[in-house]
């Protein structure tokens, strides 16, 4: 979702219609999906907290079951927070300048014009010679 609505974000530009960067995009979009993404790990962790806090009969099979639950949740949750926006923002810059590079090419070799050959490729001048390259 974060990337997703980094995408939007860069789409439609700022405000004032002009162009958003890359790493604003991501910062953007990260902090406003940072409450429904808070919201929805924190309540699965608070629901798997009694499972890795549980006392009594049977508690020692479920204590381990419930901590690797809350520990990958929360650490899908910095992930999600942290590293997914840090790693859009790094192939997003790659993908523009490589995309970039290759308009730089094509547009020199669009504006570039070569020096009209007084033969064309079939080795006849305008004017009906041939070429001595036949």
């Amino acid at each position: 979702m974060i990337v997703e609505f980094a995408n939007q974000i860069r789409e439609r530009g700022n405000e004032h219609g002009h162009p958003v960067t890359i790493r604003d995009a991501a910062l953007e979009a990260a902090a406003e999906r940072l409450r429904p993404i808070l919201m929805t790990s924190l309540a699965t962790v608070l629901g798997a907290l009694p499972i890795a806090l549980a006392f009594g009969a049977g508690a020692q099979s479920r204590v381990p079951l419930g901590v690797v639950i809350v520990g990958g949740l929360l650490f899908s949750l910095v992930l999600t927070l942290y590293v997914i926006p840090t790693v859009y923002a790094i192939f997003a810059h790659k993908k523009s300048s490589g995309e970039s590079g290759e308009n730089i090419e094509k547009s020199k070799s669009a504006t570039t014009t070569e020096e009209p050959s007084e033969f064309a490729p079939n080795g006849i001048s305008h004017s009906g010679e041939v070429s001595e390259l036949h």
